[in-house]
C-alpha cells in the first residue's frame, strides 16, 4: 500500500530504489503546484536517505504526465509556473540516479519531467509530445536545454519546431529513451535498471554523476584531471579496499584468472 495514499504523488520503497508515481489519472497526472511540491519533498526525502541510491518516477495510467496545470500557464506573474518548475528542477539536481518510466503520454511539462531524469525507459504506448508551440506557448522549465542535451539539435528541432510527436519505439531510436519495454513492464524494468546504482556508495555515486553531467563543458584534458582527483579519492575509501580484497580472495580460490 502506498505510504501517502491520499496525496497525488505516492512513494514506494523497493530495496535501494525509491519509486514515485503521479496519481491523478482523471487529470492525466497534470502537474499542479501541489503535486510539484510533493515531488520536491519526495526527492528531498530520497536525497536524505543514504540507503536510497536511485529514484524512479512514473505516472498512473493512462498517462505519464499531461503537462502543467493550465491555470498556471494563464497566470500573469509566473509564480505558479516557477513552482511547477521546481518539481522537475529538483530531479535535475538530484545526486542519485533518476529514471523515468514513461508509460503513456508525456506532454509539455510532462516531457520535462521525463527529460529531467538521467534515464528514460519507454513503454510501447508511450508518446512524447512537446506541444508548446501548438498552444502558442514558448517552451519553459529548461525544456530546450534538456531536449537538445538528450537528442541533439536536429532531433530537438524536429520535435519542438516541427511539432513531431514520437512513440516509445521512435523515442528509443533517436536516443530520447534508453530502453523500449512492454506496456505492463515499464516500472519493473525501470526499477531493475535503477537497482544497479546500489552497488556504489552514495558519495561515489554523487561524484560519478557530477563528472558525467560536466562532460559537455569540459575538454578531454579537463576531464582527465578531474577524474584523476576523484579516482584517487575513491582508492582511499574502505569500500575500495574491501572489494579489491574480496576479488583477490575469489581469484585465489579459483587458482587465478
Amino acid at each position: 500500500m502506498p505510504e501517502n495514499a491520499k496525496e497525488k504523488l505516492h512513494r514506494e520503497r523497493r530495496g535501494s530504489v525509491m519509486l514515485l508515481w503521479l496519481d491523478d489519472p482523471s487529470r492525466r497526472n497534470a502537474l499542479s503546484v501541489e503535486m510539484a511540491a510533493e515531488l520536491v519533498a519526495a526527492v528531498e526525502r530520497a536525497e536524505a536517505d543514504d540507503e536510497v541510491r536511485a529514484v524512479v518516477v512514473t505516472g498512473e495510467p493512462p498517462a505519464f504526465c499531461a503537462g502543467a496545470d493550465l491555470s498556471h500557464l494563464e497566470s500573469a506573474d509566473g509564480t505558479g509556473l516557477r513552482a511547477v518548475y521546481d518539481g522537475f528542477s529538483r530531479l535535475v539536481s538530484c545526486t542519485k540516479l533518476t529514471v523515468a518510466a514513461v508509460n503513456g503520454a508525456a506532454v509539455g511539462a510532462g516531457m520535462n519531467l521525463a527529460l529531467a531524469c538521467d534515464v528514460r525507459v519507454a513503454a510501447e504506448r508511450a508518446r512524447f509530445d512537446t506541444r508548446f508551440l501548438s498552444l502558442g506557448l514558448h517552451p519553459g522549465g529548461g525544456h530546450t536545454w534538456m531536449l537538445e542535451r538528450a537528442v541533439g539539435y536536429q532531433a530537438a528541432a524536429a520535435l519542438l519546431l516541427g511539432g513531431q510527436v514520437v512513440s516509445g519505439a521512435e523515442a528509443q531510436r533517436i536516443g530520447l529513451a534508453y530502453r523500449l519495454v512492454a506496456d505492463d513492464a515499464g516500472v519493473d524494468e525501470a526499477v531493475a535498471l535503477a537497482e544497479g546504482a546500489g552497488a556504489a556508495s552514495p558519495e561515489l555515486l554523487r561524484r560519478t554523476k557530477r563528472s558525467l553531467a560536466a562532460v559537455p563543458e569540459r575538454t578531454y584534458e579537463e576531464a582527465l584531471e578531474s577524474e584523476l582527483a576523484d579516482q584517487l579519492w575513491s582508492t582511499r575509501q574502505p569500500e575500495f579496499a574491501e572489494r579489491v580484497a574480496s576479488m583477490r580472495r575469489s581469484i585465489s580460490s579459483k587458482g587465478g584468472l
